[in-house]
């Protein structure tokens, strides 16, 4: 939220979308952290609890979000950032961080 309110100039709302595109921090690692960051957790939450559904929930949550990020809001985000939103979305991956040796 920090990164948001700082960098951004804006917040996760709609209604106050940041006027920055945010490079810093987990995103320069990975473009969605917050989304990675709950998939690994109802990964973890599956396997601990040996729990296929919510292994099953986990499959439809990344679905889910991928569709949505693919068809809606990666649009949006080079409307609103352009050239900058094309060349970080080159460069950092979507789901799962590269870390380099």
């Amino acid at each position: 939220m920090i990164l948001f309110y700082t960098i951004g100039k804006g917040t996760l709302a709609p209604w106050a979308p940041t006027k920055h595109l945010i490079v810093e921090g987990p995103f320069k690692i990975v473009r969605n952290p917050m989304i990675t960051g709950v998939l690994s957790i109802l990964t973890g939450e599956a396997l601990i609890l040996n729990s296929i559904n919510l292994l099953y929930w986990m499959i439809l949550f990344f679905i889910i979000n991928c569709i949505y990020f693919k068809l809606f809001e990666e649009k949006q985000l080079e409307r609103n950032f352009g050239n900058e939103y094309l060349e970080y979305k080159k460069n950092v991956p979507m789901w799962i961080p590269k870390f380099k040796i």
